[in-house]
């Protein structure tokens, strides 16, 4: 990566994604510590008219502050699947989080896992790809595959495909982790810290590059089912070109909706990659959706809720700007996001009103929350795992804050 000055004229094209940039970890590191930087939003006392309870938390070691890795868990019935970077692979239960496996793999864990068809992926900063059985933690396979791992792997009947930082998209062999096939895009000089995972769309594959391209790809042969262009480089110099597409894609139906960094939101039709609408919008973390909406944590840290039919934008919450947010979960009828201070906030679907807020361990939290029926489960880059449940308070009670009572 290049090392570069925050200019002047860098600075006006791209104030907010200089500050973005910081917060991401980007290799732009020299202007960091300019004063014409915005900090990060105070958090202003809210009236919560939802209520939070934690249930519980558990240390998995393998603290990385400040690498932005791709370690969040999976609950697959009433097993939360969950790694961490010092190398353990865990089995809880979600309702208490009592330890039901460990499996030291003694590799710098950096995304996963996946869960599925008996098996639980997990992938290192060192390349390495490792599958072991859901049901007790025994090691199937170990594959190296010589490049930093940042994408959850996604398993997909008999293969497992791996996104890596290189461009890659690769498929191993569930079985014994051989190369079924693999595909190469280019990757511009500068890039921001992360890799956007590929999900399953059908019966294709889809995956976004730091080109700003998207591809759907057929799984059994690696080929391209068609190519779409979705956020342009543009602009003078490399950080005003940055047009990475990390955040995963969201497919419903027969639409796919995907995200860029100083780009665009767009939804594209899945059979063909063709573009139906797409809207100004940045964000290297990603959104969440329902039957109606688009719910985006832009680049800015303000909360974006979108018309998934048109891209119309609902409302916005920017009292949450510069706090590096995660990627929205849905939770009810709140969508929940968390911040680099370690705070987990909800909000109104309808208004994007605050309605509750809690903290984990104080340290920030990169991956999203995960919602389940047995609650929102919230792992910080400390190694923390923790467990919160909500719902709506009675109309007559009014709480104060969690974030009251906590600073």
């Amino acid at each position: 990566m290049m090392k570069m000055a925050c200019t002047k004229a860098a600075r006006r094209a791209a104030r907010a994604v200089i500050a973005s940039a910081c917060i991401a970890a980007l290799a732009v590191t020299a202007g960091c510590g300019d004063k014409d930087v915005e900090q990060p939003a105070e958090l202003v006392d809210i009236q919560a008219t939802r209520k939070v309870d934690r249930l519980w938390s558990v240390a998995l070691g393998g603290k990385a502050k400040h690498l932005r890795l791709a370690l969040q868990p999976v609950a697959v019935d009433d097993v939360l699947y969950t790694a961490s970077h010092n190398g353990d692979v865990l089995a809880l239960s979600t309702k208490n989080g009592r330890r039901l496996w460990l499996t030291k793999t003694k590799l710098p864990l950096s995304a996963g896992p996946d869960v599925a068809r008996g098996l639980v992926v997990v992938g290192s900063s060192d390349g390495d790809v490792v599958a072991l059985s859901a049901e007790n933690g025994t090691e199937s396979w170990r594959r190296s595959i010589a490049s930093e791992i940042l994408a959850r792997p996604l398993i997909v009947g008999d293969i497992v495909v791996i996104r890596t930082v290189n461009g890659r998209l690769e498929a191993l062999s569930a079985i014994d982790g051989a190369t079924r096939w693999s595909l190469d895009e280019s990757v511009p000089r500068l890039t921001l810290r992360g890799t956007a995972p590929p999900v399953l769309a059908g019966d294709r594959i889809i995956a976004g590059f730091d080109n700003g391209r998207v591809l759907a790809v057929e799984p059994r042969t690696g080929e391209v089912l068609w190519d779409t262009v979705v956020n342009a480089p543009s602009g003078r110099t490399e950080l005003e070109r940055l047009a990475d597409i990390d955040a995963p894609a969201r497919v419903s139906g027969n639409d796919v909706f995907v995200v860029g960094f100083q780009g665009r939101m767009a939804m594209l039709a899945l059979d063909s990659g063709q573009i139906w609408w797409a809207r100004d919008a940045s964000s290297y973390r990603g959104f969440a959706m329902d039957e109606r909406n688009l719910y985006l944590s832009s680049a800015d840290g303000t909360v974006i809720a979108m018309r998934r039919s048109d891209g119309a934008v609902q409302w916005e919450q920017d009292a949450l700007k510069r706090r590096s947010l995660t990627t929205p979960a849905i939770d009810g009828d709140a969508i929940v996001v968390a911040d680099l201070e370690g705070y987990v906030h909800w909000l109104d679907k309808s208004t994007g009103e605050f309605v509750a807020r809690h903290k984990t361990d104080g340290d920030r939290v990169t991956n999203a929350p995960v919602s389940t029926d047995a609650g929102v489960f919230v792992q910080t880059d400390a190694g923390r795992l923790v467990a919160f449940k909500s719902r709506p308070a009675p109309p007559a009670v009014a709480e104060a804050s969690e974030a009251d009572r906590v600073r």
